[in-house]
């Protein structure tokens, strides 16, 4: 006797119809990534374009609940469409200056999509979820470089401005302060922590190290970079897992980068609050700091270019931390997928991990071994990734 056939309940019908859709989502975070770098406050950038891409993505499905915003009937609405309407809509609002690329990815991805009232329902809807978000945000950013040279009148000071210093005076989305999460001092100059931490570097982070070995150098190299790419790559690597649903990768990219734009508030309001010194300044003064086992050299220079911004904490391990902590908060009891990703500072290289751990561990390594980061201040980002991505993670409900 033949079954009857069941009908699909309308929720279950569309994560059927939508199914092929989740690689939208890590498709169109790539491109918002590469665009934002070119643009100011990357990292928020990002962060205001998937939570619009969530939100309108969550609107059509109704997988997660729906008290964030309103954005009103998303019956028939593109969700390709939606995606590529929303991150277009924060992106010109936010990157101006690389207006071209954003119209020329968002024709290409509308090109794809067949004309009609889905698509045009779509852009609508992703329209509206990007303005909601970004008219919640809007009073995020502070002055605009607020930071004051320390000189006397008429003596030349370097005029160079430290990067970051602005981003200290954002508005957190999820914490309840810039400071909420603010380690104690880096290590006292007379202690034994900051003898450790000083010859360590000295000795492996120097641009011509006989300590340290080739593996480790190219580890280095592919960390050195500045831009988030490197580590969204690992976020990526989650995203396009096999079985992963078009509304859970839109969340995961909306919680992330939001703890990311959180960690990046919190890293530099402790830099700018201790002012901490780089290796490069602290080993060509190494007879300064009333220290007897740090010795001074005054020719010691870093394996890459130090950044323009104070030492501690580490902000690539905060990063880290926070991503592996996302990830491992959204998989839950899911196993972790093989983790990838490639580095613009170490070109044709694609690096693998296995655990999040793994990579979070490799960061914090690899600023010791390219000069620019003491131990104990990559050991303090990691702990204060953790604490950031607990706040944020509950914000998102993030179990799978």
């Amino acid at each position: 006797m033949r079954k009857p056939v069941r009908k699909l309940l309308p929720l279950a019908a569309a994560f059927v119809a939508l199914a092929a859709h989740a690689d939208t989502v890590a498709d169109w975070a790539d491109i918002t990534t590469d665009i934002a770098t070119d643009g100011p406050n990357t990292i928020r950038t990002m962060a205001l374009a998937e939570n619009a891409v969530y939100e309108a993505v969550n609107a059509v499905t109704g997988r997660y609940p729906k008290d964030r915003v309103d954005l009103g009937s998303a019956t028939g609405a593109s969700i390709d469409a939606a995606i590529a309407a929303a991150s277009r809509t924060v992106l010109l609002h936010e990157a101006k200056v690389v207006q071209d690329r954003t119209e020329a990815a968002y024709a290409k991805a509308l090109n794809s999509i067949a004309p009609g009232d889905a698509r045009d329902r779509g852009v609508r809807l992703g329209e509206r979820a990007a303005a909601d978000v970004l008219a919640k945000h809007m009073s995020d950013i502070g002055a605009i470089e607020p930071y004051r040279p320390l000189t006397s009148p008429g003596v030349y000071v370097p005029t160079t401005f430290p990067l970051g210093y602005a981003v200290a005076q954002h508005h957190p989305w999820f914490l309840k302060s810039a400071s909420q999460f603010r380690p104690g001092p880096p290590p006292d100059l007379k202690s034994k922590l900051w003898a450790r931490d000083y010859n360590e570097i000295k000795a492996v982070g120097a641009l011509q190290s006989t300590e340290r070995t080739a593996e480790q150098t190219e580890i280095a190299r592919f960390w050195a970079t500045a831009l988030p790419d490197v580590h969204m790559g690992v976020v990526h690597s989650v995203a396009i897992a096999p079985g992963r649903e078009v509304t859970r990768n839109a969340r995961l990219y909306a919680a992330v980068t939001a703890a990311l734009n959180d960690a990046e508030i919190a890293v530099f309001d402790a830099k700018y609050h201790y002012q901490f010194w780089r290796p490069i300044t602290a080993i060509r003064n190494g007879d300064r700091d009333d220290n007897p086992d740090t010795e001074r050299d005054a020719n010691w220079q870093p394996m890459i270019v130090t950044p323009v911004q104070p030492e501690y904490p580490c902000a690539h391990c905060i990063i880290a931390a926070t991503i592996g902590a996302m990830i491992r908060a959204e998989l839950g009891r899911d196993p972790v997928p093989p983790l990838s990703s490639k580095s613009n500072t170490a070109p044709g290289v694609t690096r693998h991990w296995t655990r999040t751990e793994e990579v979070v561990k490799e960061v914090s390594e690899a600023r010791v071994w390219d000069g620019v980061h003491y131990r104990n201040s990559c050991e303090v980002g990691d702990r204060m990734g953790e604490q950031v991505a607990g706040v944020v993670a509950a914000g998102y409900g993030l179990t799978p």
